[in-house]
């Protein structure tokens, strides 16, 4: 279980989150501070307590990432509940906005606990999965100033997140990344990328992503899903829009907005 912080600068930040989660409100930014990573990541978790995700097991379901090797990867715990399988229909869920991330997901083929991903290399870490799919994030945020709120107020709300949608799982295999292309079709618009996921290799995160997700003497279970990034940017998508998004020899992945 974790430690759950009592620190009154965190829970401020906590409650904005879950009463814009609750009430339908977008949450201002400018009226709370985030200092820090660890902060960001302490309100991670006491949203998830509060809004009741993950009944004290550790999460099914991560987002990971950054803008490049060089920069500090991020990550956020995804509540299950806005996890869905391809082709899904969201026009049920309550989106403030709605951007659109193709990705790889990952899935565990094992449980690892914090020893195993203490020293892991990214070409050890890529044995510990066992498949991979076609992901669409859609991108939202519980923060009025959206893509414009500060980096840690974004970290802290999930890192922007919406809801994930997860296509056919494949065996996973060597794939040439940096030729891989992809497809995203919003509504009419069609969009086509080569090689273009910011870290060259979406395996490349997992070391850090299991760390971070052991950090606190969690185990993670076999089955356990990241994903890893956007390869098309970050276009916005409308209501009634439908989403594709197609990796070549890997597979699709669809949803209704």
């Amino acid at each position: 279980t974790m430690n759950l912080s009592s620190d009154p600068g965190d829970r401020a930040v906590a409650d904005a989150l879950i009463l814009a989660r609750r009430g339908g409100q977008a949450a201002d930014a400018d009226g709370v501070t985030v200092r820090d990573v660890a902060q960001a990541y302490r309100v991670q978790d006491l949203v998830a307590q509060a809004m009741g995700w993950n009944d004290g097991t550790p999460p099914r379901h991560w987002k990971s990432g950054g803008p490049g090797r060089e920069a500090t990867l991020t990550h956020a715990p995804l509540p299950s509940i806005g996890v869905w399988t391809s082709p899904a229909d969201a026009r049920h869920w309550p989106f403030y906005w709605r951007g659109i991330e193709v990705e790889i997901a990952l899935r565990l083929d094992q449980a690892v606990d914090g020893s195993m991903a203490q020293h892991l290399a990214p070409a050890a870490a890529v044995a510990l999965i066992d498949a991979m799919s076609v992901s669409i994030e859609i991108v939202d945020s519980r923060w009025a100033q959206a893509r414009e709120a500060p980096a840690l107020h974004k970290l802290a709300d999930l890192q922007s997140h919406g809801a994930l949608v997860l296509g056919d799982w494949q065996p996973m295999r060597a794939v040439d990344w940096a030729s891989q292309p992809c497809e995203l079709q919003i509504g009419t618009q069609r969009q086509f990328f080569t090689g273009t996921h910011s870290l060259g290799d979406p395996t490349w995160l997992l070391p850090d992503w299991l760390r971070h997700a052991t950090r606190e003497g969690a185990v993670l279970p076999a089955g356990t899903v990241v994903t890893t990034g956007t390869w098309c940017g970050l276009p916005l998508a409308q209501t009634g829009d439908a989403v594709r998004a197609i990796f070549e020899g890997i597979g699709e992945a669809r949803v209704q907005l």
